[in-house]
């Protein structure tokens, strides 16, 4: 379904739209850049690692994991989910190593699986308390 804009209504984006005064490429950054931007297939995995952040149950998993690990009837008590839904999420997040877990008898429990999780989640949260 396309959406059309009204004469007004596009003057006003195009105005609040940066751009160049001029067509000009500037190879040297171009060709500077162009070999250190990311592969395609590292782009792919990038979005789907922030695809799964996406998701607030998802993001509120990572927030009680940042804490402590903490198991699934813990967590499912925590975020006011029920065990086999967040069962599910940290089945995602861990088919996409953003979690990892133990087994303990017949408890597993669930961590963030390394420090680069830990930095992001806190990073993003310091970020947004910034505003």
């Amino acid at each position: 379904m396309s959406k059309t804009v009204s004469p007004q209504r596009q003057s006003s984006l195009e105005s609040n739209t940066l751009s160049c005064d001029s067509s000009l490429v500037h190879l040297e950054r171009v060709r500077q850049v162009q070999s250190e931007i990311v592969t395609t297939e590292k782009a792919q995995q990038m979005a789907q690692f922030f695809g799964a952040m996406a998701d607030p149950h998802r993001l509120k998993l990572i927030s009680a994991l940042a804490k402590a690990e903490l198991c699934v009837c813990d967590l499912a008590a925590l975020v006011s989910m029920s065990e086999s839904a967040v069962s599910h999420q940290l089945r995602l997040l861990r088919n996409l190593r953003l979690v990892k877990h133990r087994r303990e008898g017949r408890n597993v429990y669930y961590s963030l699986a390394d420090a680069h999780i830990v930095n992001l989640y806190r990073e993003v949260a310091e970020h947004l308390d910034e505003a």
